[in-house]
């Protein structure tokens, strides 16, 4: 079975820090439905880390997804469709995401074959 493993980097809009506190308690608080969107999207693991520097808000999103999944635009989920709507807010999309290079990928068999029953 094949996975995608991805790291990318999102610039937050500039004064949006105290949404995107609430976008992170609003995932955080909603896991039990976030959880059933990323079965449709054949979604392993998903990660949102935050970074500030020199001033600057950063959004890391660290992901390991399975083929054919449902992408998140196409979710009927009312989770993900509250998610897309703190992204338009936060999300600066005036320049282009940095999506990190995968260099090498460490995943045990037993845990690539669990993957695939999922």
């Amino acid at each position: 079975m094949e996975v995608k493993v991805e790291l990318s980097k999102f610039k937050v809009k500039s004064g949006k820090a105290k949404r995107v506190d609430e976008w992170m308690h609003f995932l955080n608080e909603h896991m039990e439905d976030v959880l059933l969107t990323l079965k449709d999207e054949k979604m392993h693991v998903e990660t949102i880390f935050r970074e500030c520097h020199e001033g600057q808000e950063y959004l890391y999103w660290y992901s390991i997804q399975g083929e054919g999944g449902v992408s998140v635009e196409d979710s009927q989920h009312d989770v993900d469709k509250k998610h897309l709507e703190f992204w338009a807010e936060c999300i600066d999309e005036s320049g282009s995401p940095i999506d990190m290079e995968t260099e090498v990928v460490m995943i045990p068999d037993n845990i690539r074959k669990a993957f695939g029953k999922l």
